[in-house]
Order: structure tokens, then sequence, then C-alpha cells
């Protein structure tokens, strides 16, 4: 199994270069007796690779892999492991193969679901599955697909399928959530991943730099299966508390700086085909029904291909298939990958003017399609750059990428901030901040009434909210307000100073005085989020009692940034305000 994985990873990494590639992770080590025992363990990982190893693993002193991971923590640190595994950017890769399966002839759909399975007897007289009714999530209408074999391959659904058509089939699947968090890009150096093989309660910790920014995360928990997981505050802290321990301590790990959180679910499977039906299998299985329909659950990422090469192999088997020829699959290039050279993104600015950052992530997203997304660009009206207008001022993606999208089977604002462009997932407070604009552009480009439009705008705040962590907050109303009492003193000054009329809170016409005064250009949608980072009643005031909340929240670090707390605090230092991040 470790050995087809690896193949398949090395095979992962040729058909789709700009998509993933090989990156290095690093095991520190705290106890002398463990640098022979985790450097054996990984040599004979490097062994089992053969020719598919991406680089050999090497041992790090202590002083080097402080070198490389800064914010390492030192004390009783003996040494670190490197070793090698592969990054991939998972939602981008989804859309490359589909739209490769669709330039060689195959039928997409999206938002399309299995409501009804059809049977009927082939020349045996044995009873098969030969079609399906489906719905269309977007339109409700519904329409029959007649197949000679049906595939169910739908991950933590499996069961539902396989119950749809047998109801006295026993489930196989077994959900297991993944809660990750994202975090500023300083919690990592950018070219070097961490892992903790042994936390507190026995799972896994990784700590990667992704998207410019570091994402840490658990491995499996059991969990129900949803459509729509979400993490909770406990899961959050626990993250948060174990990067503690291996972080100096100069770097203050903040539940403020949590810029989204969410959770995965990962479909375990026991595999139907054992007498043993506990158990959980470590690989992917295959299950044929009596009327031929054919399960595909399980497995990783990793060996997607190999996956769908032996249920092919099975279909043809069970279902009579005549394929012209065999598998074609290894080593086939996935849409954008033909063209692309590392090199790629200096054309795009040289070309386009587009900025480099820009350049970098549409190169490393679309390969060599991304020429399309510069070429579908508005002119910024600026010297420079020339090119690109950005959907966020603090990230790459660009308005022309919406309008791509549609082309590639995106319907919905949340297809756009979650699947398409990666901003959910770095920054759900960007996310909501660039959601207008998002569905302005597709208003463009699908002809959505103003109904449509609100009703987007809707769904992805509530998307951003319970799935990834707007809801859960900053933790600000939950810290206990502890000041002496000199600091109360200067926080009812500087909350006075904002409330410039004496009525005991503060509204937005006196952030509009504030920011006038100070010649700051801020719009009133900005003034409005502003007054909503402390707002914690909702009744669009602030009286002191939140305003102090506020102020305990950002000493504690629950909360890391605050535009309110800022303005209050130059308030009467005349000077203007620069806008900071924000956590969720």
């Amino acid at each position: 199994m470790v050995k087809e994985a690896l193949a398949e990873r090395a095979n992962l990494i040729q058909i789709a270069p700009h998509l993933a590639y090989p990156f290095p992770i690093m095991l520190p080590i705290y106890k002398f007796w463990q640098v022979p025992y985790f450097w054996a363990g990984i040599k004979t990982y490097d062994v089992i690779a053969g020719k598919q190893l991406l680089k050999p693993s090497y041992y790090l002193s202590k002083r080097k892999a402080l070198e490389l991971f800064p914010m390492l923590k030192k004390e009783k640190l003996v040494g670190a492991l490197v070793y090698y595994d592969g990054q991939h950017d998972d939602a981008r890769m989804n859309i490359s193969m589909a739209i490769s399966a669709a330039r060689m002839g195959g039928t997409m759909t999206n938002y399309t679901e299995v409501v009804k399975l059809y049977k009927d007897k082939d020349a045996t007289g044995k009873e098969v599955v030969c079609g399906a009714r489906v719905k269309d999530r977007q339109t409700g209408q519904e329409f029959d697909v007649k197949a000679k074999c049906i595939i169910n391959a739908t991950g933590p659904y499996t069961d539902n399928i396989r119950l749809m058509d047998n109801d006295q089939e026993r489930k196989i699947c077994q959900p297991s959530q993944g809660v990750h968090i994202v975090l500023p890009d300083y919690y990592s150096p950018d070219k070097m991943g961490l892992l903790d093989p042994s936390t507190s309660d026995g799972r896994i910790i990784f700590f990667l730099p992704w998207q410019k920014h570091t994402l840490a995360g658990t491995t499996d928990s059991p969990c129900d299966l949803t459509d729509s997981p979400a993490p909770t505050e406990k899961e959050i802290q626990f993250i948060l508390n174990e990067v503690k321990n291996y972080l100096h301590p100069d770097v203050e790990v903040r539940r403020g700086d949590v810029r989204s959180a969410w959770c995965g679910i990962r479909p375990l499977v026991s595999d139907p085909n054992k007498k043993d039906t506990q158990s959980v299998a470590r690989n992917h299985i295959i299950e044929v029904a009596e009327d031929h329909l054919i399960t595909i659950a399980g497995g990783k990422w990793t060996t997607y291909r190999h996956m769908a090469e032996e249920t092919l192999d099975k279909a043809v088997q069970v279902c009579g298939l005549k394929p012209s020829k065999p598998c074609q699959t290894k080593g086939l290039l996935l849409d954008g990958a033909h063209g692309w050279t590392p090199t790629l993104f200096i054309r795009l600015v040289q070309d386009f003017g587009l900025e480099n950052e820009v350049a970098q992530h549409l190169a490393s997203t679309y390969g060599d399609k991304a020429f399309k997304i510069a070429k579908m660009s508005s002119l910024t009206g600026q010297r420079w750059p020339v090119l690109g207008k950005r959907l966020h001022q603090e990230f790459p993606y660009l308005e022309a990428e919406v309008r791509y999208a549609i082309r590639e089977y995106a319907c919905t604002a949340i297809d756009i901030i979650a699947r398409r462009t990666r901003l959910a997932f770095c920054n759900a407070n960007a996310a909501e901040e660039a959601l207008p604009r998002i569905v302005q552009i597709m208003a463009e480009e699908l002809k959505w009434n103003k109904s449509r439009q609100q009703e987007e705008l809707s769904r992805a705040r509530t998307f951003l909210r319970r799935e990834m962590g707007l809801d859960l907050g900053s933790g600000a109303s939950n810290v206990p307000i502890n000041f002496t009492k000199d600091e109360i003193n200067m926080y009812v000054k500087r909350f006075k100073n904002l409330d410039g009329d004496n009525k005991g809170y503060i509204t937005v016409n006196d952030l509009r005085r504030y920011f006038k005064q100070t010649g700051e250009k801020v719009t009133e949608d900005q003034l409005h989020d502003i007054l909503s980072e402390v707002d914690l009643n909702r009744n669009a005031q602030v009286d002191i009692g939140e305003f102090l909340q506020l102020m305990s929240a950002l000493k504690s670090g629950a909360v890391a940034n605050s535009r309110f707390a800022m303005a209050a605090e130059l308030s009467s230092e005349k000077i203007p305000v620069d806008r900071s991040g924000g956590g969720v």
C-alpha cells in the first residue's frame, strides 16, 4: 500500500507540476533516544520509495534546525529530521481533473443529485442497475440517465447510495472529521512544514505553510455525516494549545490570529468483503453488489488515479464493457500542465503588466491557462500594475478569475470563495468583504436578478459563519474583564474621545466624524464593519461594557487586532488610522 501511494504521489507531481510539488516537513526531536528511532523509520520510508523518492530525508543539528525554523522552541531541542512529502492545491486539482475529462469527451454535471436508481433484467434474467433519476439542485429539474454500468464514488455519502440500491445492506462508511485552522504567515517559514506525531491526546498535529499563510490541524476523529461540517471552539483551542508547545515563547499564539477554521470529512470504510466488519480498511475497497452496482470507497487523494483504474477494470469485468484501449491516465498531463514552466509567471508580468504576486498565483493555479485569465483582466487605471483588479487588496485573486470560474462550472458565490479561490479558507473576514463584488460580477455573467443576488449573499455569509468559523467569533465575549484602576481610567478616556456627544455609547456617526477629522477615507460598509467588531449586542451601538470587553480580549490575545480599538487609541493622538487584519 505504501509503495503504491509513493508511486502515485510521484505521478501526481509529474502530471500537474504547477499544482503538486515536493515539500519538506520537519520532525523536531526533544529526546536523544528518539533520534535513532525516528531516523530508522524515515530512512525505511526512503528505501520503500525507491526510484519514486522525491528527495532523501536528512538529520539537522539543533543549530541548523533553528536556522530553518526560527519560530521553533529551542529549550531541550536535540535536533530534527526532515523528510519530503507532496503538497498540492486540492480544490484546483479537482477542477483540473474535471476539465481534463471534459476535454476528452466526458460529460460533467455540477450540483446534480441521484434520487433514484433504475433496474432491469439482463440477458440472463438477472436484475441489474441500468440508470438513475437525477436532480439538478440549482433548478430543481429532474431527468433520467441510462447507463450500462453505475459506479458509486460518493465519498462520505457512500452508504446513502448503497442503501438506496438495497436498504438491507449494512453500512460500511465511518465518517471521520479533521479540523484545521489558518494562522498568519509569520507562524512558520515559507519553505518548511512541521509535524508533531504525538500530541497530548495521541493525535497528529501538522503545521504547514499554505497559500502564504500557516495551516495547522489534527488528524481524524469520528463524526456524524452532515452537509455542513463545522469546527468547534474546543477543537480550535486544542490546536492552538498544541502549537504553543512547539513554538518559541516570543511567538505569542493568540486566538485572535485565527483567520479561518473549518472541518473536513474523510470517508473511512470497513471492508464488506471481510468477516471482521469492525476494523477500518487502511486502503480503498471495491464492492460489487448483486445487481452490479460498483462501489469504490476509502483511499486518499494521493492514490485517486490508481483507485479509478482499478474501479474501471472491475466495471469492464462485471458489466461487460468493451474499452478500445487499456487505461491511459498514468503520466497523462492534466489541464494547465502542458505548457507550464517554473518561469511562466515572468511572461505574465512582462506581457500583461500583472503584479509579480498575482502572476505567480495565476501560474501556480492555472498553469498554462493563466494567459486566459490575464486576457480577461481589466485595466487598473494605474501606472502599475497595468492589468488585474483584485477582489481583495490583501490577496492575489482577480475579478477576472470570477468570470473564468463561471466557464469552469462555478454556479454560486460559495463556489468562488471556497472552491475556485481559497479566500474563505485563508481569511473568512476577507471573503465576506469580497462577497458583494463577487456576486455583482456573477450577476453580470449569469443575468441574476436582485432577489437571486441577495440569496447568494445570504447563503455565502451563512457558509462563512457556520463552516468557516465566523460564528465562533474571536472569543471577545468570553474573556473576563481584568484591569487595574489606571487601565480602566485610560480606556474610559479613549471611549469618551470617540463618544463626542457624551451619550454613553458610540455609533456609526461617531466613527464617521472621527475618520472625517483625521482625513481617513472609509466607506459606509467599512464603518459598519468596524462597529460590528465590538457591537456584541447587535444594537448598532457600543457601550462602555462592550468597549472594555474588547480591550480585555485584545490584552489576553483572544482578539489580535481591532480597527475600532485602534481608532479609540488614536483619537486622542490625532493621527490617521491604518486598517489591520482580524481573526475569526
